[in-house]
């Protein structure tokens, strides 16, 4: 067995490379992922252009580095020309809601009912209730507004 991976070994990088690969779909969030592209790709080179083992672990060290960082720029690049999200932000889908104040602000400081629900606003300035205010940011559990 052993002479046979020293006699072929680009069925050991395939082989590597396909175990990681497998790994990787039982869960590890892409750590294997990139390793096994790697070994896939040494023993591809291998299998062309016979090399020693050191240099084929020096490659599948380059490799893997080098398809870690193609995949961190290509996230960074995708990260800037997506439109923000706000899934499970709440609070960020009300920017630009128009709400109708039912009580008085105090202070710059209030509540308004929402839905099924109570939030705190806060204002520049106090504000009669009936005023008609826009949403214009969140803070924690606050909504920031102004008046329409």
């Amino acid at each position: 067995m052993l002479m046979e991976i020293i006699a072929h070994p680009h069925w050991f990088w395939l082989t590597l490379g396909g175990l990681l690969l497998a790994a990787e779909m039982l869960g590890t969030s892409g750590y294997l992922l990139w390793s096994g592209i790697a070994a896939v790709l040494v023993g591809i080179v291998e299998w062309l252009a016979p090399f020693s083992w050191t240099a084929q672990g020096s490659l599948f060290a380059l490799l893997t580095l080098v398809c870690v960082y193609l995949w961190y720029r290509w996230m960074r690049h995708r990260e800037r020309h997506q439109q923000p999200n706000a899934l499970n932000q709440r609070g960020n889908q009300l920017i630009g809601t128009l709400l109708t104040l039912d009580a008085p602000l105090v202070n710059g400081i209030g509540h308004v009912r929402l839905g099924d629900s109570s939030w705190r606003v806060q204002a520049d300035r106090d504000l009669p209730a009936g005023a008609q205010v826009v949403v214009t940011g969140v803070e924690g559990i606050t909504l920031h507004i102004t008046p329409r």
